[in-house]
């Protein structure tokens, strides 16, 4: 594994065109065009990604890790192998619209007002992530742990959402659509 460290990729395109088990380590990637690029089993470790470029983009078993991803819109990327994990970072603005993206682990993260519509989460986990203004609209979140998820607003009857797991103090948040007090 090769490690690249303190690179400033910002407002530029990337040379290769595949990065096969690197890791970049607080890296800037801020507004790059990452474009038909393919990450292979890399890890992006204390990177600014906001707002990259990700047309046809390829992640296959990324991690991102204390990361920063303000804007992207992973609906851009390639669909074939797509996957990845998003531990302590910020996805805010982000979109996965129409993704398929199963057992996806979101652990710890800001995921506020990221859209999910159309999105296959099957069998994925958010653990510890604030999901504030998050938008499932005909998502497939079956099988899918919000147990320790909050701030989210799900509507059950627009959602495949059989044997997702919710936890008693999430419950508010399956309800807001309907016009009643809970205390």
């Amino acid at each position: 594994m090769k490690t690249i460290k303190g690179m400033d990729f910002s407002n530029g395109k990337l040379s290769n065109l595949e990065y096969d088990t690197e890791i970049f380590e607080d890296c800037n990637f801020s507004k790059a065009d990452l474009s038909g690029v393919a990450f292979i089993d890399c890890t992006f470790k204390t990177c600014d990604m906001s707002l990259v470029k990700v047309n046809n983009t390829s992640f296959n078993n990324a991690k991102f890790i204390n990361c920063k991803l303000l804007g992207i819109d992973f609906s851009r990327c390639k669909d074939f192998l797509l996957s990845f994990s998003f531990d302590n970072s910020i996805l805010d603005f982000a979109s996965f619209y129409q993704k398929k993206i199963k057992k996806t682990l979101f652990n710890n993260c800001s995921i506020k007002e990221v859209d999910f519509t159309e999105t296959d989460l099957t069998e994925s986990k958010f653990i510890e992530c604030d999901l504030t203004l998050a938008v499932f609209e005909n998502s497939n979140i079956e099988k899918v742990d919000f147990t320790k998820a909050y701030n989210f607003g799900i509507d059950l009857e627009v959602n495949k959402v059989k044997n997702a797991k919710f936890s008693s103090n999430g419950l508010s948040g399956l309800l807001l659509k309907y016009p009643i007090i809970i205390d």
